[in-house]
């Protein structure tokens, strides 16, 4: 879904790992070598394939992106374009034309050399083969060229400046011509690990690459746990089932880990912005007065700490704060039942709220219920199922009043442009803003981009319940775990044990 993380993903969903084993060095091997250890790591929902190229959500990206498929950049943890398969980048003075220059001697996990030829191919696909609305990001490039085996060239049809970043996702993955044959079961990437096992339903471990070009990893392998519920995340931890919960989904229960001896905690941001989507398509919600109504109706504050024990930060429109154009938007529709009620002009509604089941949805729709009942409205709560059905009804059908999901992909305010995607919001000077910003100086898309904030918010295109926090409880001993999650990957290459 297009940063439903949705980018569950719509996506919403964050992925949650845990890890199990340790670092660069464990117990002798055979011959007395010193044999590599392993990690677990608890995840939330299961990818339905690892097929990111045309099936939604974050878990694949989470999961797979950097760690098995690589770009020719990537961000770190600073939210910094950086190089990857690229070791340099030149941009030309009319901002359309961009060359980089590839590193030497990279293969696929296939064997297979990664040349331009492949940069070539893996764009093409964006555009011919991607069924993801995401792809849409790429429709500036007007082609892409080999000079050499070392060198490509992106012409753009115009001055973009999300390109760059756009490459820095999965849109920018590069892919074997000779290894796309069956991307849903068998992903062939260069990155530093590569798809050891799937037990569907379990787990999907990833084993180090041998032949990485690159820094080898400190682990000889990562093993992705799912698990359905919280608790049972919980107690794998504390009993050794696994040794990371990269994503909290039962913040009160971080008593359970409060031994310095024995665990850490890390608590940093995210882009994953926790969405009330409105279905501005139809009855009620197609009605501007109904949906700021909403709004004013959310105690905003009370249901951070109810939801998700206060852990999280309140924004207001669908930017976090790590964006250079942020502004704080939670005084645009302060708590006001009053207010919501007169807005309402005494009329009474019964809505649909379908949420995936998701912990952070369940426990934010709860609060959601309570609070607009008070103000008239009566929203039923269907939990569906995580991926498949919220994909399916939800996303792609558009069936659903209400729905909550978090959106983790970076800078996808985008997503509001497209009158099809399952906000149907509908606004030309919102895409207006936009294409501005894209076009403009550094300077031109800031100030564009904080108009088309508030934009959103002024129309109540949707409501922002909060930020989504990056939260990680793991072993004491495990390093390398991401203070932010900025990205759409879970990078594991840094991860090791001491």
């Amino acid at each position: 879904m297009r940063r439903i993380g949705i980018w569950i993903a719509v996506g919403g969903l964050l992925l949650g790992t845990a890890a199990c084993g340790g670092g660069s060095g464990g117990g002798p091997g055979a011959g007395g070598t010193p044999k590599a250890a392993s990690l677990s790591v608890g995840a939330v929902a299961e990818p339905a394939n690892l097929d990111f190229t045309s099936t939604e959500g974050a878990a694949i990206p989470q999961a797979l992106l950097v760690n098995v498929y690589e770009g020719l950049v990537k961000l770190d943890q600073n939210g910094k374009i950086v190089p990857l398969l690229a070791e340099k980048w030149d941009v030309s003075g009319d901002r359309r034309t961009y060359t980089f220059t590839l590193r030497p001697g990279v293969k696929f996990s296939s064997g297979a050399p990664f040349t331009a030829d492949d940069v070539v191919f893996s764009l093409d696909r964006v555009r011919t083969d991607w069924k993801l609305k995401i792809k849409a990001q790429l429709d500036v490039v007007d082609k892409v060229e080999k000079k050499d085996d070392t060198t490509a060239v992106v012409t753009l049809k115009r001055p973009s400046n999300g390109f760059l970043y756009a490459m820095a996702t999965r849109l920018g993955a590069m892919f074997s011509r000779t290894g796309v044959a069956d991307l849903p079961n068998k992903p062939v990437g260069t990155g530093p690990y590569v798809l050891g096992a799937w037990r569907r339903g379990d787990s999907i471990r990833l084993d180090a690459n041998p032949a990485y070009w690159g820094t080898k990893p400190a682990l000889s392998s990562v093993t992705l746990k799912y698990f359905k519920d919280a608790t049972a995340m919980n107690n794998a931890l504390l009993t050794g089932g696994i040794d990371v919960i990269s994503s909290v989904q039962a913040p009160e229960s971080l008593q359970q880990f409060a031994d310095p001896g024995r665990f850490q905690v890390i608590e940093g941001t995210t882009n994953g912005e926790v969405v009330l989507s409105m279905n501005n398509g139809r009855p009620p919600f197609d009605d501007k007065s109904v949906r700021q109504a909403v709004r004013h109706a959310i105690d905003h504050k009370a249901l951070l700490d109810t939801a998700w024990a206060g852990r999280g930060q309140l924004i207001g429109s669908m930017t976090p704060p790590t964006d250079p154009w942020y502004e704080d938007r939670t005084g645009d529709y302060l708590y006001d039942p009053a207010k919501a009620r007169q807005l309402l002009g005494g009329k009474t509604y019964t809505v649909k709220m379908r949420i995936p089941n998701l912990p952070y949805a369940v426990a934010s729709a709860q609060v959601v219920k309570s609070q607009l009942a008070q103000v008239g409205i009566t929203a039923d709560i269907e939990p569906l199922e995580f991926p498949a059905r919220w994909l399916d009804q939800v996303f792609t059908k558009g069936d659903y009043d209400l729905s909550i999901i978090n959106h983790v992909e970076p800078r996808d305010m985008g997503i509001f442009a497209d009158k099809s995607y399952y906000f149907r919001y509908d606004n030309p000077e919102f895409g207006k803003l936009l294409a501005a910003a894209d076009e403009g100086t550094e300077q031109e898309q800031t100030d564009a981009l904080k108009q088309a904030a508030k934009l959103l918010s002024d129309d109540a295109a949707a409501d922002w319940l909060f930020l989504f926090p990056n939260l990680i409880v793991a072993k004491k001993g495990v390093t390398g775990l991401p203070q932010n999650a900025i990205a759409e990957s879970f990078d594991f290459t840094a991860l090791a044990k001491q």
